[in-house]
């Protein structure tokens, strides 16, 4: 199950542009980090990438590296994945937001989700990288502003390829529900994954301060009880 775009036209602006730049500078600075650093990459994510481990100890990038792991991914596939989650939860964010606030909801949702990362595997090793914890933020965010969105979603049924239209709040749940099972046994079992379930788990809770950050307009339209 693929996530392709939203359904709904944009209420308020035109051109997603800040979803839009964000996508270009991960985009860029995966370029970077696979084509330019390539062989020190091991270093460059120590300092960049958020490490519990070093983050306590005051050691590696500190606060940047809150700002620059979540412009780092691990491969092509990991960002095309989030590019793609971004493109279809972000858009209309950004439209009840506007760009900038759209921003500082990003960034505030990725920080939440390196946060948490942080308090629960605080004796961990291994740098979390990606924009994912913040995409999550948007996917909550989404699912507050829009609770009866639908998402062109696209469905391998035996091989065959669907695109149907598919309540948000199923994709979201899904997507969210995934992630509780390994958490726990991360928290309990110290359970080794490479998918950092509880970033994700963050990211999704700050979706709570998406109404800091919308237009006065689709702020006023959502505490009236209109479709924002």
């Amino acid at each position: 199950m693929i996530p392709l775009n939203d359904t709904e036209q944009n209420r308020y602006s035109f051109f997603p542009i800040m979803t839009v730049i964000l996508i270009v500078i991960n985009c860029f600075v995966s370029y970077f980090d696979w084509f330019v650093i390539r062989e020190d990459f091991w270093p460059f994510y120590m300092k960049y990438a958020v490490t519990p481990r070093l983050i306590l100890s005051g050691q590696g990038g500190g606060a940047l590296s809150n700002i620059t792991a979540m412009f780092l991914h691990g491969d092509p596939l990991h960002l095309l994945g989030n590019m793609f989650a971004l493109w279809v939860f972000g858009r209309r964010v950004e439209d009840a937001c506007g760009p900038w606030r759209f921003l500082a909801f990003y960034l505030l949702a990725g920080t939440w989700a390196h946060i948490l990362y942080v308090l629960v595997q605080n004796d961990s090793r291994i740098p979390g990288i990606g924009a994912s914890g913040a995409i999550f933020g948007l996917m909550g965010a989404y699912l507050l502003l829009y609770p009866g969105g639908r998402i062109r979603t696209l469905v391998l049924i035996s091989l065959i390829p669907l695109v149907p239209r598919v309540r948000a709040i199923w994709i979201v749940l899904y997507m969210v529900g995934i992630q509780i099972i390994p958490a726990i046994q991360v928290l309990l079992k110290e359970a080794d994954y490479s998918v950092n379930h509880w970033a994700h788990l963050g990211g999704f809770f700050s979706a709570v301060f998406i109404l800091l950050f919308l237009r006065p307009e689709a702020f006023a339209r959502y505490l009236s009880d209109t479709a924002v």
